[in-house]
């Protein structure tokens, strides 16, 4: 054999083993992207009903934790107010307390994560929230609101 067609030959191999090994090391690529998209999208968000008031049979009102899909440390804390209609709870507004993703998700759902969270049956019905931000840190700043005819103000 000529020593030319040799080093085609070779020259074949070699293209083959890089095309193979680019197409390995594409293939590890993508099934990582994917695998982490997957791994983010799969996790359900997950949600902790963190206190819960109802005032008199009229209304009810819950605070929730909702953990972030992007970063399992942060959480949101939603205010629902629920109105009886029909013997069953309608929602009639939602609040977020605090910032979007403003809290720890872990303190938020441990023990002792509300500080104070307080109602009254009266029309409109003061609310005041407090909630752990983390324990070496301790509580939030009490926030005030109003709930009049199933509407969440601030105070």
């Amino acid at each position: 054999m000529s020593s030319v067609r040799k080093g085609i030959r070779n020259r074949v191999r070699t293209r083959r083993a890089s095309t193979a090994t680019l197409a390995l090391l594409m293939a590890g690529i993508l099934g990582t992207a994917g695998a982490s998209s997957a791994d983010t999208s799969a996790r359900a968000q997950q949600k902790k009903q963190i206190a819960s008031s109802v005032l008199g049979s009229d209304y009810k009102i819950t605070l929730t934790a909702l953990q972030s899909p992007e970063d399992q440390y942060a959480a949101t804390v939603e205010l629902r107010v629920y109105k009886q209609s029909g013997g069953a709870w309608k929602e009639t507004d939602l609040v977020t307390v605090g910032d979007v993703n403003g809290w720890f998700w872990y303190p938020l759902t441990g023990s002792g994560s509300v500080c104070e969270f307080s109602t009254a049956s009266t029309e409109p019905a003061p609310l005041t929230v407090s909630l752990l931000v983390t324990p070496s840190i301790g509580c939030s700043d009490p926030v005030n609101y109003l709930v009049k005819e199933g509407r969440v103000y601030a105070d």
